[in-house]
């Protein structure tokens, strides 16, 4: 079960040929995603190489310092891509940090706490990188049915408004479909594990020798982990976030 596992150069070479398919159905499509394609995949291959070596550095360290660090790292780059994705909703980085950090810190305390994980580097570092990713994505969906809703809905809101409610009440719907929404993609991936993905903490742990009923308790735990961290990042988020859409006078901004 522990059979080495090794990329050739020429197979890691031949494989950017997967990139180029998705250039060319990008060319021949004029979707415009080219530059994004070439560049995402650019910045992957660095990416990857510099955070391998990162990691190997930080769990040789071993130091609750260093270890917080990379937590606060990886928190504050899904805070900022989720920003990134928020077209332009005021105070967006602010909730985004909010929203991911809150998150994360509850999940890791319970998973911490009950003895799911300890903390240490290999433990945490990962772990912490999936929280958060999930929590990211997430918010990227929340923001845009946040601003699509109340695009759509912006007459529905104002005669509410007109007939007495406060800003919440008249955005209690969208707040309701935009945590919905936010918190799907990780209800679906949690429906269909097993039946049309193979998750990928199960799969190494049982590669690596452990035991399959092992693997299984850890892969419950991470995706009750990932449903947990995307409704509490997408409720808190959608909470501060539906605010923005109204002045000082509680009257609507778009």
């Amino acid at each position: 079960m522990n059979e080495s596992l090794e990329i050739s150069n020429f197979a890691l070479i031949l494989s950017t040929g997967l990139l180029l398919i998705a250039i060319f159905v990008d060319y021949k499509e004029k979707l415009n995603l080219g530059n994004d394609i070439f560049i995402a995949g650019i910045r992957a291959v660095i990416q990857l190489f510099l955070i391998g070596y990162v990691l190997s550095y930080i769990i040789q360290a071993n130091n609750m310092v260093v270890t917080l660090a990379m937590v606060l790292f990886i928190v504050f780059n899904a805070g900022f891509n989720a920003h990134k994705r928020s077209e332009g909703i005021p105070k967006s980085l602010f909730i985004s940090l909010s929203s991911i950090g809150i998150g994360t810190v509850i999940t890791l305390g319970i998973l911490v706490f009950s003895g799911a994980i300890d903390w240490v580097p290999s433990q945490i570092v990962p772990i912490t990188g999936m929280i958060a990713s999930n929590a990211m994505i997430g918010l990227g969906l929340t923001f845009q049915a946040l601003n699509s809703k109340f695009a759509d809905r912006r007459q529905q809101v104002l005669e509410k408004l007109a007939l007495g409610a406060n800003e919440k009440q008249a955005s209690m719907s969208i707040i309701k479909e935009s945590i919905k929404i936010g918190m799907s993609p990780s209800i679906d991936r949690t429906k269909t594990v097993g039946l049309v993905s193979l998750p990928g903490m199960m799969s190494g742990l049982i590669f690596a020798g452990i035991d399959p009923i092992e693997a299984i308790r850890y892969q419950i735990v991470v995706m009750f982990m990932l449903i947990g961290v995307t409704s509490i990042s997408s409720f808190i988020a959608s909470y501060l976030a539906y605010r923005q859409f109204y002045n000082d006078r509680n009257q609507l901004l778009i």
